[in-house]
């Protein structure tokens, strides 16, 4: 399993916290890939499908897979109403259910830093992926404050107070992402920033999502009354 500790199994909570976050990304994201219509694409810790309904509206992909190792992910996925044709199933991002070039395009949002083995799983996606194709992935900026849980973040920093980062919150390093594309001997590697906002009704609304992540959960679920 690619999540390990760090399997998400709420959908509908995952969605209304990071499935927002990661389409408003994703958007730019995909502006930034261009890929042509028509691919085959795999999209691996699809999660909620936020990111993979995204890919079928702007792309119309002739097969679009998505795969994550939670099942109540991939329950809420099937139940997204998404107008092409998409196929989500439980999956390993260290074993990926596909043949060898079968893929033009392979992405992962919000998912690296959360693989065991980011160079195996790397791999994986250079198997699945014909010669020529596409290989992507966005991440938060853990280390630079990109990312929705930071102002929390901050304030448990103060107080010295430990939270869960991503096991691998390391590959969240634009220099960390560099060297694993270029060590995989991809070609025309590019990386960019992309900075993105969310508006909030109100203090209670950001409050109530955001400290009802997985990893605030824990925090507090540890947490004395002082």
């Amino acid at each position: 399993m690619i999540y390990q500790t760090n399997t998400f199994e709420d959908g509908a909570k995952y969605e209304r916290m990071m499935g927002v976050w990661s389409q408003l990304v994703g958007t730019h994201f995909l502006e930034w890939l261009n890929p042509s219509g028509g691919l085959n694409w795999i999209d691996i810790g699809c999660g909620s499908g936020a990111f993979t309904a995204q890919v079928a509206e702007f792309f119309s992909p002739s097969h679009l897979l998505g795969i994550d190792p939670s099942e109540a992910q991939i329950e809420f996925a099937k139940n997204r109403s998404i107008e092409q044709s998409v196929t989500f199933q439980t999956g390993d991002a260290m074993s990926l259910p596909c043949e060898d070039n079968s893929m033009d395009t392979a992405t992962m949002a919000l998912v690296l830093f959360f693989v065991p083995e980011p160079e195996h799983a790397l791999a994986e996606m250079k198997r699945v992926v014909k010669p020529g194709g596409i290989i992507a992935a966005y991440v938060w900026d853990i280390f630079g404050g990109g990312m929705p849980l930071a102002p929390l973040h901050r304030e448990l920093q103060k107080r010295k107070i430990e939270y869960q980062l991503p096991p691998k919150a390391e590959v969240s390093k634009l220099n960390e992402l560099e060297r694993l594309w270029n060590d995989a001997d991809l070609k025309l590697t590019e990386c960019k920033q992309i900075q993105v906002s969310r508006q909030f009704e109100n203090f209670e609304e950001f409050w109530n999502i955001t400290s009802s992540s997985h990893s605030m959960s824990l925090v507090f679920k540890n947490l004395t009354p002082s």
